[in-house]
């Protein structure tokens, strides 16, 4: 602590993120990374883009990559919203759409960055708890908030709801606004992008560092009404009007246009994990039914925290959450065929 810390600082609780250790033949599952690698076409427009160039500026708003986005997911450029990462775009609508009524809604169990963010924004907020098995009940937010965010599939659960759930909840809260954070979509969850169209008070945010396997590039991004895009614009200009890197920038573009391999990555991420649920399911491990690219797992007998330390002085580095509820599950991102062998190995050896 200093004497120089403003007072919001001193009353800070940040984020923790996921472990990144630096250990000799590591099976790291614990920060949904993907494990087959990005586009090679993006890493070579990643190259190409790290060259004299450096030395300028990038495109302030991402234009190309904007127009790129937006005709990938059928909307206007203006509907487009890009960022250094999804959390800096969630930061952003954070500051630019959620704080200015209350309460704000999330589930108890969601990404702990929600009330993170809440803390550094002075934004009241509600947690509405997850129903007996993990899922969010779209009726339980029937009841009065300024404002609504949900993780779709949810973090750590990997619990889905459909676009249909989805418009339930806009249809109950029309005039607030409501960010549907799809991190995790493309691994089996329904997008509600779809929605956005008729629904001027929906943003939905995603990310190119799961199932693009570019979480090292730091770009997410938000499609949404033109008027919710400007509000988070202005925040972004009165913040960092370059978030974005030139090879950030032409990585991200190439990767949208490699559509042949995003597929193939994808099938194989979902393929893992059928084989990861069944491997645990036969070691006596349930798992609520996951549409992202980790299994919510939790032993019939054996604590969280003993696992994940044995787990990990055998190689294999899982994340476990120390709160309430949950803190007997652990969540193990879906690794290639090899590092499932290894986990399971290890849960053998374990269990005995």
């Amino acid at each position: 602590m200093s004497r120089f810390w403003s007072p919001l600082v001193h009353t800070l609780s940040p984020y923790v993120p996921g472990e990144q250790p630096k250990i000799a033949d590591l099976v790291k599952l614990n920060t949904n990374e993907s494990p087959y690698g990005p586009s090679p076409k993006a890493v070579d427009a990643i190259a190409a883009a790290a060259g004299e160039a450096l030395r300028l500026y990038p495109d302030p708003t991402s234009t190309a990559l904007r127009e790129t986005l937006a005709a990938h997911h059928g909307v206007a450029v203006e509907q487009v919203f890009v960022g250094n990462g999804s959390d800096e775009v969630l930061a952003h609508a954070f500051r630019a759409l959620l704080g200015h009524e209350s309460p704000l809604l999330f589930p108890d169990i969601t990404y702990s960055f929600y009330p993170t963010y809440c803390r550094l924004f002075d934004v009241a907020y509600e947690t509405v708890p997850l129903a007996e098995d993990l899922s969010v009940r779209i009726e339980d937010y029937r009841r009065p908030a300024g404002a609504i965010i949900v993780a779709n599939p949810n973090a750590p659960t990997g619990v889905a709801l459909t676009r249909a759930e989805i418009a339930c909840l806009l249809a109950e809260h029309p005039d607030k606004p409501v960010v549907i954070d799809e991190a995790y979509v493309d691994f089996g969850g329904e997008s509600a992008i779809p929605l956005v169209a008729d629904h001027p008070n929906l943003l939905v945010v995603q990310t190119m560092s799961k199932s693009r396997a570019l979480a090292g590039l730091r770009v997410g991004y938000a499609i949404g009404d033109a008027a919710l895009i400007e509000g988070l614009t202005r925040v972004k200009d009165s913040f960092n009007s370059y978030p974005l890197g030139r090879p950030a920038q032409a990585g991200a573009i190439a990767s949208i246009e490699d559509e042949a391999f995003f597929q193939d990555s994808r099938a194989k991420v979902i393929a893992g994990r059928l084989r990861l649920v069944e491997g645990l399911e036969a070691r006596c491990f349930s798992a609520p039914a996951s549409s992202a690219n980790f299994v919510f797992a939790r032993h019939e007998s054996r604590p969280g925290a003993e696992l994940a330390a044995e787990l990990r002085a055998r190689g294999v580095i899982v994340r476990r959450f120390d709160a309430p509820r949950i803190g007997d599950h652990l969540r193990i991102t879906v690794g290639t065929d090899g590092q499932i062998d290894r986990l399971l190995t290890a849960l053998d050896e374990i269990l005995g």
